[in-house]
């Protein structure tokens, strides 16, 4: 494979120092990657870049970083005698800038300086540009550290970039009758991870100067470094002769630096025995060797739908539709008909529905059942999100900004918990710019952060919530219709209202509509599960007993009372204000002797149940 295909960005970044001022290097420029102009070896970004400089006719090259200044291991040596026109400068130019006073030395002598501080190296690199006889190449590498806030430069910084300017202007030729127009001129190569970080005023509106961004590694690149050092490569696959096996391991590297790939390599050394590149993959990413998902059985997939249930009453179908994304999960196939990666979230539900019927409840029990613990349900109520810059919160603010160094709140979440359920409620009422990123993340399953980390969702479930259409739909239709109608209330939302019909174009078929609770035996049994955790609690904190006369028809009573327009969430008002309340006060009155004792509730009126007004006996 030709080196060229392997860093097509370097022919871009060959041929623009040849005509531009200025050429600033972003993206992945921390990486290793083949030099062609060192024998086809494997060589930092940096050193490439300086290889290509070199080659492209430059005759002193000089490289800079704020930590060290002059590196004189890579640089040129600098000649000339630039005291005496350090003089003329700064006689000629106090008008149009004033730096104050420097003392420029000549770097020829035994004493070099290193010319650490931004304000010793800017109007030194002025001073060589434009008295150097020799064409001159500034590298500046770590600019992202160069400059502070781009909103709020300081009067230094200001200067800095005031001589920047001049030095881009020294040299330049628009004659086009000038027998050195075509000659290259000198240049300021500034490399940063994150461009950001450079002030706009700089490169914005500036023809002298462009960008060229270092990608991440492609797919034949991760295939060439992989090839190339397969034998520091410790899994259990055969993928010398199994094609196909190295393929998805080259495929499952997407989004991998080369260095990255080299680290991981090296953790496949230490570890005391070999495992698959899946695990080793989970291992460098997450620190997590096992994934829960391995950790699911057949068997255990096959209870889905009766342990889900212990939790969620009343909504079978909603069930079914939530285990046949976790069999797809399970057998590898989610995501398969988009791309052979799988680099898509595990799982992708839409709940909508009327209030208070379990939606949310359902999320928590799945991240229970699925990881073991109900806290990996991670939700964002996205009624906070709907504000323009909202979006900020989630992923982080972009360099400059306040908050800047926190990350966001969804990135930094999944960092800490890769393996978990994602609940976004009431995604209608999400700022649309959030929605943009729930695109990504639905189409990639990564987002880059504020701060220029790859955060991946591709182990996470993701699943939204909506009541749209919840005040319209009517109650009294059948399950089949109803389904219908909410269906419909979400891809008008999504369609016409928002004209968003690519994020249900990512959702697909898994609109998981939720049912009105009509079933009385239902709100009882809801209702009998929720009081268990009062019965509890006396228990623990009071040690007495709450016991019931007719359980099952004080509870249908309730259940009656709460109707089933408003759900589950009416139901537990309803049983607030009828015994919740009376009961508080009653344990309040008799909090001293209530030890091993039992709480009887029985209705006051047993003719009429419905009028649900209870009376308290100890014993």
């Amino acid at each position: 494979m030709a080196d060229k295909e392997l860093n097509l960005w370097l022919e871009r970044f060959s041929r623009e120092i040849g005509y531009k001022s200025s050429v600033i290097v972003f993206g992945n420029t921390t990486d290793i990657m083949l030099n062609p102009n060192n024998s086809g070896k494997y060589d930092t970004v940096i050193n490439t870049i300086i290889s290509y400089i070199r080659n492209k006719g430059f005759k002193q090259i000089i490289k800079w970083d704020r930590a060290v200044g002059i590196d004189y291991s890579v640089s040129d040596q600098v000649t000339g005698d630039y005291n005496n026109s350090n003089q003329n400068l700064q006689a000629s130019k106090r008008n149009d800038y004033d730096m104050g006073n420097f003392n420029f030395e000549d770097t020829t002598n035994s004493s070099k300086k290193y010319y650490e501080k931004l304000d010793e190296f800017f109007p030194y690199m002025l001073n060589v540009m434009k008295n150097s006889t020799n064409k001159t190449a500034f590298v500046l590498d770590y600019s992202d550290y160069i400059f502070g806030n781009a909103n709020s430069l300081s009067e230094l910084e200001r200067n800095c970039l005031t001589i920047l300017g001049k030095i881009l202007e020294s040299g330049q030729s628009y004659n086009m009758l000038d027998s050195d127009f075509a000659d290259i001129g000198n240049i300021v190569v500034i490399v940063a991870h994150n461009n950001a970080m450079i002030p706009p005023a700089f490169y914005l509106n500036n023809s002298m100067v462009s960008s060229v961004n270092v990608p991440l590694p492609g797919h034949n690149e991760r295939e060439h470094f992989i090839d190339t050092n397969i034998a520091c490569l410790n899994i259990t696959q055969d993928i010398i002769s199994d094609k196909t096996t190295k393929d998805d391991l080259i495929d499952a590297l997407d989004g991998f630096s080369i260095k990255d790939i080299a680290q991981m390599m090296k953790l496949s050394r230490q570890m005391n025995e070999k495992m698959s590149f899946e695990k080793l993959i989970n291992l460098f990413k997450y620190g997590e060797k096992v994934s829960p998902w391995e950790e699911l059985s057949k068997d255990k997939i096959e209870r889905i739908e009766e342990e889900l249930s212990k939790r969620v009453k009343g909504q079978d179908a909603a069930i079914s539709k939530v285990k046949d994304v976790i069999v797809r999960a399970y057998t590898g196939f989610s995501g398969l008909q988009h791309s052979s990666k799988q680099k898509k979230p595990k799982g992708i539900l839409f709940f909508v529905g009327p209030t208070g019927v379990g939606k949310t409840e359902l999320a928590k029990s799945l991240a229970n059942f699925v990881f073991g613990d109900e806290n990996a349900c991670i939700r964002f109520d996205m009624s906070e999100y709907n504000h323009e810059h909202s979006d900020q919160r989630l992923v982080g603010a972009p360099p400059g900004y306040v908050g800047y160094e926190a990350g966001g709140q969804l990135t930094n979440a999944v960092k800490e918990k890769p393996f978990c359920v994602l609940l976004f409620d009431e995604i209608e009422k999400a700022h649309g710019r959030i929605l943009d990123k729930f695109l990504q993340i639905l189409e990639d399953g990564r987002l880059t952060d504020g701060r220029g980390e790859t955060v991946y969702f591709s182990e996470t479930i993701i699943i939204f919530t909506s009541n749209i259409g919840a005040a319209e739909v009517d109650s009294n239709m059948n399950s089949k219709e109803v389904k219908k109608q909410f269906i419909e209330k979400v891809q008008v939302h999504f369609i016409k209202e928002l004209g968003r019909p690519e994020l249900l174009n990512r959702i697909g078929d898994n609109i998981v509509v939720f049912n009105f609770i009509d079933d009385p035996s239902v709100f009882t049994q809801i209702a009998k599960l929720k009081f268990k955790t009062i019965q509890d609690f006396v228990s623990e904190r009071y040690g007495a007993k709450i016991v019931f006369e007719n359980e099952d028809e004080i509870f249908m009573a309730i259940g009656k009372k709460a109707g089933k327009q408003n759900g589950g969430r009416g139901l537990l008002n309803v049983m607030e204000t009828v015994i919740i309340n009376p009961l508080s006060e009653f344990i309040f009155e008799r909090s001293d002797m209530l030890r091993n004792r039992q709480i009887i509730i029985k209705s006051m009126i047993p003719d009429k149940p419905e009028l649900c007004r209870f009376d308290f006996e100890l014993k």
